[in-house]
């Protein structure tokens, strides 16, 4: 079945972008050596479940929505705001699901933080 397996976020100003995303979630970012501005995004481990991305200059695409998953919602909530994100509605948890709202972050990209509950035993 196919899978997302790397995401892209357009940024007006891609540097403001990559310190937004740098602070908010420790995401290692390096520029691409290929023949345009591309920065890969590391979000974590290999050995770890998650994919990996980029941030690219917004005229080489438009807006996407991404779900951010987190083990503890408040915490990164409060990075998000920190490093200049805004929510756009308040935490809702939803059962079987987990907590989540959805944020904008310096660029106006919106996406969804997401604490997901513990898969049962």
């Amino acid at each position: 079945m196919p899978r997302v397996i790397h995401f892209e976020i357009p940024a007006d100003d891609p540097e403001r972008a990559i310190k937004f995303y740098e602070e908010a979630f420790g995401w290692k970012i390096e520029k691409w050596e290929g023949p345009f501005d591309y920065w890969l995004v590391m979000t974590g481990e290999e050995d770890e479940p998650g994919i990996n991305g980029a941030i690219m200059s917004r005229e080489m695409g438009e807006m996407i929505k991404n779900a951010i998953g987190v083990d503890n919602f408040d915490e990164y909530a409060e990075k998000i705001e920190k490093a200049g994100g805004k929510f756009l509605m308040e935490k809702e948890t939803l059962p079987g699901v987990g907590a989540m709202a959805a944020f904008e972050d310096t660029e106006g990209n919106i996406s969804v933080l997401i604490e997901p509950e513990p898969m049962p035993e």
